[in-house]
C-alpha cells in the first residue's frame, strides 16, 4: 500500500497516505483554450470573482504576472485523453483488486480520509498502452515504472499537501476516472510550518493568498509540473466546496491512474 504522500512545503515533513500519489510518469498533453486577458496584477479579480482561462482553469485572489504565466504553463490538463472503452478496460483491470481492500478513513495525520489504493507495474497490454501514451506525453517516454491508483470514495477528502520530494521528481500526471472533479492548487509561503499550520494554509490571510480551481472532468488527463507541483498545495474538493467558479461539481466515486518521474 503507498504511504508517504505529502511534504510540509519548508520543512519537508512526510505525511503518509498522500505522499508519493502517483508513482509512475504521467501524459502530458495540453488544452489551453482561449485566455481572458488583464494588462497588470492589480486587474486581477479578487477572491471573490473568478476569471477562467479556460472552460477548465479559474484563477482568483490577486497573481503577480508572472505567477500566473508560469502557471498556466506548468499546469495542463488534456480533456477526452481516452474514451469510455478505454475507461471500462483500466476499471475492469484494478477493480477486482481494489474491491478486496476496504476504504480507509482513519488516517493517523488526518491528511486524506476515505481511500483505498495500491501500485502496479505489470498491466494488460490494452492498458499497457494507455499508460505509454501517458508517459509519452508527459514525460518524453521516462517515467518511474509503478503506477499508482488511488481510488476515492465519494464521501473521500484529499486536504491540500506538496507531494513529497523524495518519492518523485518535478511531474505528476494523472488520469481521472468515474467522476468529474475539481483540484484546487493555492501558493504556498515556503515558509516552516507545522502539519497544523500546513493543512490551514488557505485560510490564514486569505486575502492575501492566490490560487487557482481546476476542473478534472471524468477521462481527462492533467500534468502537474514544476512551478504548479512544487510551489502550490493541491486538494481535491469535495461535498458543497466542489465548486468550479459557480456551478456544482457533484464528484461522485473518483479512480485517479498516476505516473511520476524519478526525484
Amino acid at each position: 500500500m503507498l504511504i508517504d504522500v505529502s511534504r510540509v512545503v519548508a520543512s519537508k515533513t512526510i505525511f503518509p497516505a498522500l505522499a508519493c500519489y502517483n508513482t509512475a510518469r504521467p501524459l502530458v498533453r495540453c488544452i489551453h483554450r482561449t485566455e481572458k486577458k488583464f494588462e497588470n496584477h492589480n486587474e486581477l479579480p479578487n477572491e471573490n470573482r473568478y476569471s477562467p482561462l479556460s472552460n477548465l482553469l479559474a484563477f482568483a485572489g490577486k497573481w503577480p504576472e508572472n505567477d500566473r504565466k508560469s502557471f498556466v504553463g506548468d499546469m495542463r490538463v488534456l480533456e477526452n485523453f481516452m474514451t469510455e472503452q478505454e475507461e471500462l478496460s483500466l476499471l475492469e483491470e484494478i477493480e477486482p483488486y481494489l474491491k478486496r481492500l476496504r476504504y480507509e478513513f482513519d488516517h493517523w495525520d488526518d491528511a486524506i480520509h476515505g481511500y483505498r489504493e495500491t501500485e502496479r507495474k505489470h498491466w494488460f497490454p490494452a492498458n499497457r498502452a494507455i499508460l505509454d501514451r501517458v508517459v509519452a506525453v508527459a514525460f518524453d517516454g521516462a517515467a518511474m515504472p509503478y503506477v499508482h491508483v488511488l481510488d476515492l470514495a465519494e464521501d473521500g477528502v484529499i486536504k491540500p499537501h506538496v507531494d513529497s520530494v523524495r518519492y518523485c521528481g518535478h511531474t505528476i500526471a494523472g488520469i481521472s476516472l468515474l467522476s468529474d472533479s475539481v483540484m484546487r492548487l493555492v501558493r504556498t509561503n515556503n515558509e516552516e510550518q507545522t502539519n497544523e499550520e500546513y493543512r490551514q494554509i488557505f485560510s490564514k490571510d486569505r486575502d492575501k493568498k492566490f490560487w487557482a480551481d481546476v476542473l478534472l472532468p471524468r477521462r481527462s488527463l492533467y500534468v502537474m509540473r514544476h512551478t504548479a507541483r512544487y510551489d502550490f498545495t493541491h486538494e481535491i474538493l469535495a461535498g458543497e466546496d466542489s465548486r468550479f467558479g459557480e456551478r456544482h461539481i457533484k464528484k461522485t466515486r473518483r479512480v485517479s491512474i498516476i505516473c511520476r518521474n524519478d526525484p
